[in-house]
């Protein structure tokens, strides 16, 4: 079973996951992109950011506010552990790869780590998208960001689009998948 962890609002965008790292693990997916991590702006914008642990959607959207070119990504990420686990998560396509503000919190290296898009946005869109959640809704935090209506349910109680739901749905298919080979090594 591949256990999820979420602080969760919905999106929108396909799931196209990005594999990272020489010995990375990989994954069929017809036309997926597979972007690389760039460790080193990762960690030079997560000291800039002064990033905080377990604060991925906030790392990301003061990271994109101070990184040219950034587009805004959330998504889950897959990370290498006893099981594996799949969590929701936020991080930065800059020039095409991935920067991950949060990535000095993960304690893991490129090649544990797989990306699985369900909405990128640009830096005006996170802003306009932000102040459109403070206004409709004042007393919650506006991260993640909710994407379109209508929205599905996916995990046990979690909301999102229908892209966010295709994307937990492909994260969650490769999390058993890596958790049965792990089985089936040992």
């Amino acid at each position: 079973m591949c256990r999820t962890y979420s602080t969760l609002r919905p999106s929108t965008f396909s799931p196209k996951p990005a594999i990272l790292g020489n010995n990375a693990l990989l994954l069929e997916y017809a036309g997926s992109m597979n972007l690389p991590l760039d460790e080193t702006l990762s960690r030079q914008v997560a000291e800039q950011i002064k990033s905080k642990a377990r604060q991925p959607f906030e790392n990301a959207h003061k990271a994109a506010l101070v990184t040219a070119g950034a587009i805004y990504v959330q998504g889950f990420l897959i990370y290498a552990s006893k099981p594996y686990r799949l969590v929701e998560h936020s991080w930065l396509e800059v020039n095409g790869a991935i920067v991950d503000p949060n990535l000095p919190h993960l304690k893991k290296k490129a090649d544990e780590l797989i990306y699985f898009p369900a909405q990128r946005l640009t830096v005006k869109q996170l802003k306009d998208a932000i102040e459109e959640a403070k206004e409709d809704y004042p007393e919650d935090n506006p991260l993640p960001i909710y994407g379109s209506a209508p929205y599905e349910y996916y995990g046990d109680v979690m909301l999102g689009g229908k892209e966010y739901l295709e994307a937990y749905q492909a994260a969650e298919a490769k999390c058993r998948e890596l958790n049965q080979r792990m089985v089936e090594k040992n």
